[in-house]
């Protein structure tokens, strides 16, 4: 019976993250009991995979990180290889404007080594997106993951209101149409 209960035990696991991203979303003050009520487990059974706050928090983090890395290899499936890279950078936008609700709870657990451990897969997903880009003609030669990543960082800086994003999809369409084959890179005089 081992196989059902590590089922049992991954869909647990599962849950909880759900559900401590939404309640760490709506408060960064949710309590951990709190988390395991609402994800219908015990709170043995959230102690049982996550030891505590930070241990949870820092799962939530990398549990998400990993989704839009996955999310990457899936749109380039479904979609032509332009349409995914915006795609994906739009998506990567609402992951890091959603992790600013928890900003406070990450700025407890965050450390330099998290940040490294999640940067390289996410400029790898990028990587992926911008070489099928370039592989099928739609994005100029040589763009690096690296300066396109730190590029988009405006995404995630713009104002909430209204206007977000109509604002972020105009900005975003200025940054594809400057990526496009056949447009002149920049030069300094």
């Amino acid at each position: 019976m081992t196989g059902p209960r590590r089922a049992d035990a991954r869909q647990n696991r599962d849950r909880i993250l759900e559900v401590a991203r939404e309640a760490l979303l709506a408060t960064g003050d949710a309590s951990l009991n709190s988390i395991a009520k609402a994800a219908g487990v015990g709170p043995g059974t959230l102690y049982r995979h996550f030891p505590n706050r930070e241990a949870l928090v820092l799962a939530v983090y990398r549990h998400d990180v990993q989704l839009l890395v996955d999310f990457a290899p899936d749109l380039l499936r479904d979609h032509p290889p332009l349409v995914a890279l915006r795609t994906w950078i739009e998506r990567l936008a609402e992951y890091v404007r959603l992790k600013h609700g928890m900003l406070e709870v990450m700025r407890a657990v965050q450390s330099h080594d998290l940040v490294s451990e999640t940067y390289g897969p996410i400029t790898d997903a990028m990587a992926l997106l911008l070489k099928a880009c370039e592989d099928a003609g739609s994005v100029r030669p040589g763009v690096d993951p690296d300066d396109l990543l730190l590029l988009v960082g405006f995404l995630w800086r713009i104002e909430p209101g209204d206007d977000q994003a109509a604002r972020a999809s105009r900005m975003l369409d200025l940054v594809i149409d400057g990526l496009r084959a056949g447009a002149a890179p920049g030069q300094a005089s």
